[in-house]
């Protein structure tokens, strides 16, 4: 079955990118950590929105650690987006609604893999709609004050079961299982 994972970090204000998606915040935050290590060969495809996939990268610019999860992962990228890309790269797939942008996603997964969300809105939006099955937050010791929050404006509330949880030298990380 595909597990479809919202990851991201947060400040622990629960701020997942600061003013206008400022990402520059996060960059003294990228420590070493054992569980994104782990994660990181289970991912399949990533899931996102055009603002997310569009946005700012704190590793923008250095050719070693650029793109996702600091530019260790490479593979299909699906994005939902009702302004379509110009010249999408060959291992990005462009959505126009929910529906196709899961179906992309699970084509591109198989049977046994994992969709990894990036983006509160794509998260929200597989939450509202029951495809979500899982929440990993990494939490990094710093106060945003302001941005975009981790998850908002959900249509209810949503309980979750840890499965999982990780202490690293600059982070905490939780894993849940989104029960009901």
């Amino acid at each position: 079955m595909t597990t479809f994972l919202y990851s991201a970090t947060m400040s622990v204000d629960g701020y997942i990118a600061g003013a206008a998606g400022d990402m520059s915040w996060l960059k003294p935050h990228l420590a070493p950590d054992p569980l994104v290590d782990e994660l990181v060969p289970q991912v399949s495809v990533i899931l996102s929105g055009r603002r997310t996939y569009d946005g700012d990268d704190p590793n923008a610019g250095d050719p070693k650690r650029e793109g996702a999860f600091e530019g260790r992962w490479h593979g299909t990228q699906v994005v939902l987006t009702h302004r379509p890309l110009a010249d999408p790269p060959a291992d990005v797939v462009v959505a126009g609604d929910l529906s196709d942008a899961v179906a992309a996603a699970r084509a591109a997964a198989g049977s046994n893999g994992l969709v990894n969300i990036l983006g509160a809105d794509v998260a929200r939006q597989c939450l509202d709609h029951g495809i979500l099955d899982e929440v990993l937050v990494f939490i990094a010791p710093v106060l945003l004050g302001g941005g975009t929050r981790l998850l908002e404006g959900t249509q209810r509330t949503y309980s979750l079961r840890r499965i999982r949880e990780a202490v690293s030298s600059d982070a905490a990380a939780l894993w849940f299982r989104v029960t009901s």
